[in-house]
C-alpha cells in the first residue's frame, strides 16, 4: 500500500518515471546502494522523529549521522526517534520505505545540508524494494519539505 500512495503521489507532481523498483531489497543505506549501484551517500536516508506529538522527517545523505546538540539547537527539544513498530502508523510508511511522498497529513519534512554535496540522491518510494532518483532541486520541489537544516555530524576529515 505504501508504495502505491508514494506512486500517487509522485504521479500528481509529474514524477513518476523517476521511481525505481527492484527485486533486491533497499531497506537499508547499504542495501539500497547496492541494489542501485550508488555510493551510500546518495541514499536519502529519511529519519522519523517525535517533537512532542509532532511528526517530523529529516532526509540526510546516507551515511549521516544526527548530532544531538544541532538537532537541540535547531528544534529546541532532544531528538526522539519514532520507535520503529510505531513508524508505519504514525507517518504512513514502515521502516526501510520511509520517504516524504504520499505520507500522513500533518507530518513535518526536512531536508538537511548533508544531502547537498550530491547532484543527485535516491529516497525511498514507499518500500524497502523501491527508490527515486532525484537532483537535489527536484527533491526540494516535490518534498513538500519546511526547509533546509543542518542536524548531522561533520565528518570526520
Amino acid at each position: 500500500m505504501s508504495l502505491e500512495k508514494a506512486k500517487a503521489y509522485l504521479e500528481n507532481k509529474g514524477f513518476l518515471d523517476h521511481v525505481i523498483e527492484l527485486a533486491d531489497s533497499t531497506a537499508t543505506v547499504a542495501m539500497a546502494a547496492e541494489a542501485l549501484g550508488v555510493e551510500p551517500g546518495m541514499i536519502a536516508k529519511t529519519m522519523s522523529f517525535l517533537q512532542g506529538e509532532q511528526a517530523v522527517l529529516i532526509l540526510t545523505e546516507g551515511t549521516a549521522k544526527v548530532d544531538n546538540r544541532k538537532y537541540k539547537d535547531t528544534f529546541h527539544v532532544k531528538a526522539k526517534m519514532i520507535p520503529s513498530d510505531a513508524v508505519e502508523e504514525v507517518i504512513g510508511h514502515a521502516p526501510g520505505g520511509v520517504c516524504p511522498f504520499g505520507i500522513n497529513d500533518g507530518v513535518e519534512v526536512y531536508l538537511d545540508e548533508s544531502l547537498k554535496k550530491f547532484t543527485i540522491v535516491y529516497p525511498a518510494a514507499g518500500n524497502d524494494h523501491s527508490a527515486v532518483k532525484l537532483t537535489i532541486p527536484e527533491l526540494e520541489q516535490i518534498a513538500g519539505a519546511k526547509g533546509w537544516v543542518d542536524v548531522c555530524k561533520e565528518e570526520n576529515v
